[in-house]
Formats: C-alpha cells, structure tokens, sequence
C-alpha cells in the first residue's frame, strides 16, 4: 500500500513523507529536525525507519533541519551535487551527515527514483519521482518558475503529483512586494503560478494522473479556495469529471492522516 502526506508545506517550510510497506522517505526538511520528528511520531512513523531524504534544492525552508535530523538518525542524504555543495559551504549539512551525489536515475529499498530538473534561483533544483513496488508512482514538482522539458518528461503518467501552485498572478501584481521580489516571483525562476500549475494539470490529467496535491501556497499572494478553484476549473477544461480524480490543497502544517493509493 502506497501513502504520502505533505508535512509542513509553504515559506515556512516543506518536507513529503512518502511512504511503500514498510520503508519511508522524505523529500525536504525544511523545519527543524525536532518538529519533523514530531510530525512523523503524530503519523505513527517512528523517524529512525526514514529509509534516506532526498533534498529538492538549498533554500533554508526545504533544508534547514536536515544536519541535525540525518545526523541523530543517521539517515543518508541524497542531493544534486551543486546542492551538496553549497549546503557544505552554507553549514547545513556536515561532515556527521551520511550524504551522497544524487543519481537521477536510482533504486533504493527496491524503490526507483528519478530525478528532473527545475528551473528555480537555487545553485540547482530537482523534482522526482518515485516508482513503488506495487506499480503506483508519487511525484514532487514545486519551485519552478515553469514546468521544464525534463519534468514533463518524467512525470507525465504519475499517479499522484505534490504540484506547486504558489500564487495568483494579480495578487503578486497589485500587492505589497518590492517590485525586485514580485519580478523573482512570477520570472523563469521563481515559482509556479496557479495558471502555469492549471496548465499542466491538464496534461497529466489526460496520461492518467488522478491524485493532484496543490503544494507550496504563498501565504500572501494565494489562498487555498483560489488554488482550488483555479484547478478545478483546469481539471474540468481538460474533460475530467469528480469521479475521476481528487485534489486536495496542502495546509502549512499537516492536518491529515495522509493520502493512500
């Protein structure tokens, strides 16, 4: 049986349990490693079972609990290499930290795992895939500014995707960021719109993908019921009925059990 549940998602940090039997991963720690350890303990997932964490990119609200949760653990580390290295150079990981160069293409416990780049302001930013041994597939794409060629090649047909859908493009445009802020936000490099996030929703709907997870809202420039709609009325363009798939919207902090294939 295949489950994954965002545990904390947004700015103020993100980390997905993924989980297949009886082995458990983690994309991101981007909250403190004690808050991290709770979550999974509120789940019933004892933390020392995280078969490894596999890291999207640098920034702090995907890493900064990362050194001291592999470290007490002892949990491997898997990360591109640019990442590692800037995480090394930045104290985010040690020399206590078992971490080791991603492959994009790996098995791991049984599990195959792909990695896609992204195109996000980071040293380098990947998105992946997870392949499970009962023919079920849970994929990660948020911090992009759009959804590249790599990723559209790797996902399409995924079961179930955690898909960014971090603003409404007027909100940025009319609200109170700095204009440098707003150009990061909505430029190649930032992060995807509620648009861009429609857009390919619509073409995962029609490879098969029936499990839709809105992740990484902005808190200022988004809200859950715009997110939502925006999707729905992507899902609905695209020929999809209710019956045919289900979405939800990741709160900041989990408020859920997890979601079971």
């Amino acid at each position: 049986m295949a489950k994954a549940c965002q545990l904390f998602s947004g700015s103020s940090g993100n980390s997905i349990l993924i989980s297949s039997k009886r082995h458990n991963f983690l994309v991101d720690i981007g909250v403190s490693a004690k808050r991290c350890e709770q979550a999974l303990s509120d789940l019933g997932v004892d933390p020392d079972s995280i078969d490894a964490v596999f890291v999207t990119h640098e920034h702090s609200d995907h890493s900064q609990g990362l050194r001291v949760f592999c470290s007490r653990h002892k949990t491997p580390l898997f990360a591109p290499e640019l990442c590692l290295e800037a995480m090394l150079e930045s104290g985010l990981i040690n020399d206590k930290v078992r971490f080791e160069k991603l492959d994009y293409a790996m098995e791991l416990s049984g599990i195959e795992i792909k990695a896609f780049h992204q195109s996000h302001d980071s040293e380098d930013c990947v998105g992946y895939r997870f392949e499970l041994p009962d023919s079920r597939s849970i994929s990660v794409c948020t911090d992009t500014g759009y959804v590249t060629d790599n990723a559209r090649q790797v996902l399409l047909g995924t079961d179930m995707i955690f898909l960014e859908s971090n603003h409404e493009i007027s909100m940025v445009e009319i609200g109170p960021y700095p204009y440098p802020l707003k150009k990061r936000i909505l430029g190649d490099r930032g992060h995807l719109s509620n648009f861009a996030c429609g857009e390919f929703i619509k073409e995962l709907s029609k490879s098969g993908t029936t499990r839709f997870v809105l992740s990484h809202l902005s808190r200022e420039n988004n809200t859950p019921d715009i997110a939502k709609q925006s999707a729905l009325s992507s899902l609905a363009e695209a020929g999809m009925s209710e019956n045919d798939y289900r979405l939800y919207v990741s709160p900041p902090v989990n408020e859920s059990r997890g979601i079971v294939l």
